[in-house]
């Protein structure tokens, strides 16, 4: 198991004794969710006092924190996600959570996307959306070589609302929105 430090974001799974919740016992403990899948039955029972009978062979993770998945999981799909947190820097964790909420990403067998894929759509935290258009009107030059004259008559809402759809876009709890590109 690793040292991790938890704060108030860290991954966190609950992994449980299926046998002994089967017969009445509720026996687990809460683990970083990237080592879920490291815990073993003899581990588990030690790290909640108890001892581990014959049966108690399977563990299954009853609850977690931090995830981006609902309902219980596998200690393997826990430490997966667990993992696949820990890749992005505490700064972006609220811009990765939000992306992933947003669904619009491929994934692997276990649903799992590649945080390189985030890195490569996140265009950044925006008071708007507008803001956002206008920011990438000025990089990219698109009434550069316009009068000021003619460029007064852009349809700017119009143009913000056709770039609409090639992005994903998810509200900030600072009330502002998280802007990302879609392939």
């Amino acid at each position: 198991m690793s040292d991790t430090t938890v704060d108030a974001t860290t991954p966190r799974a609950w992994v449980g004794c299926l046998s002994c919740y089967n017969s009445g016992r509720l026996v687990g403990e809460w683990y970083d969710a990237a080592d879920a899948d490291e815990v073993s039955a003899a581990t588990l029972h030690v790290d909640a006092g108890t001892v581990a009978r014959i049966d108690c062979a399977d563990l299954w993770v009853l609850d977690h924190e931090h995830l981006p998945i609902s309902g219980e999981c596998s200690p393997a799909e826990a430490a997966e996600w667990g993992r696949l947190i820990a890749e992005v820097d505490e700064w972006e964790r609220d811009a990765f959570l939000a992306w992933l909420r947003a669904g619009n990403y491929s994934h692997n067998g276990l649903g799992v996307p590649d945080a390189g894929e985030f890195r490569d759509v996140y265009a950044g935290e925006w008071s708007t959306f507008r803001e956002y258009a206008e920011n990438l009107a000025d990089e990219i030059g698109l009434l550069s070589d316009v009068p000021e004259e003619v460029a007064r008559y852009f349809d700017w809402a119009g143009w913000t609302q056709d770039l609409a759809y090639d992005h994903n876009v998810e509200a900030t709890a600072s009330n502002g929105v998280f802007v990302f590109r879609t392939h």
